[in-house]
């Protein structure tokens, strides 16, 4: 399964791609899609670059599904606002692209890979590192989004697991639809 990782940002978004096949994880592909070129009261013009950058990884990379990072209210209220309309456009490119999308929180992440939900930027990087094999550090908004795909990685097949327990069945079987869960 190839996992697409997204990790939303209005200036910079970084995006991630790996391979998962059984427990074993292979890096594909990371970078950033950046907005900065453009000014900053050019909002539309911003969020189509996103749009058009998430549905060009799409293309170039072709993965089965995609986890984003869910958003929470920061102390400015314009900047949440922001960075929301980002994320917007960045789900809308990966579901318009018929790409399953999952959500993780960045407290998620964090725990999934680094074992520590505070941990910082400097401790995914090398986590994520260390768990790909990779020869140096990514840059931190591309560590964060192969950050979600690791998270889906586990946190899928935990669930494939759950419902094969429970006797849903997969994913294709009609009976479990995923979601949010409370």
């Amino acid at each position: 399964m190839r996992i697409l990782g997204i990790d939303p940002g209005l200036r910079t978004t970084g995006f991630g791609v790996i391979d998962v096949e059984g427990q074993a994880l292979s890096y594909v592909a990371s970078g950033t899609i950046s907005t900065t070129h453009l000014d900053k009261g050019q909002l539309p013009a911003r969020l189509k670059v996103l749009f058009d950058g998430i549905r060009e990884v799409v293309s170039r990379y072709q993965p089965d599904c995609a986890s984003v990072e869910i958003v929470f209210v920061n102390v400015n209220p314009q900047s949440t606002l922001l960075l929301g309309q980002a994320r917007g456009a960045c789900i809308t490119a990966l579901v318009s692209s018929d790409l399953p999308v999952a959500e993780y929180t960045a407290l998620q992440m964090k725990q999934a890979v680094v074992g520590y939900g505070r941990a910082d930027k400097s401790q995914v990087q090398e986590m994520v590192r260390r768990l790909l094999c990779l020869p140096g550090l990514p840059g931190p908004d591309a560590a964060d989004a192969l950050g979600l795909a690791i998270t889906h990685a586990h946190a899928g097949t935990a669930l494939a697991r759950l419902a094969q327990a429970d006797g849903l069945g997969g994913a294709g079987s009609g009976k479990y639809k995923a979601g949010r869960s409370r």
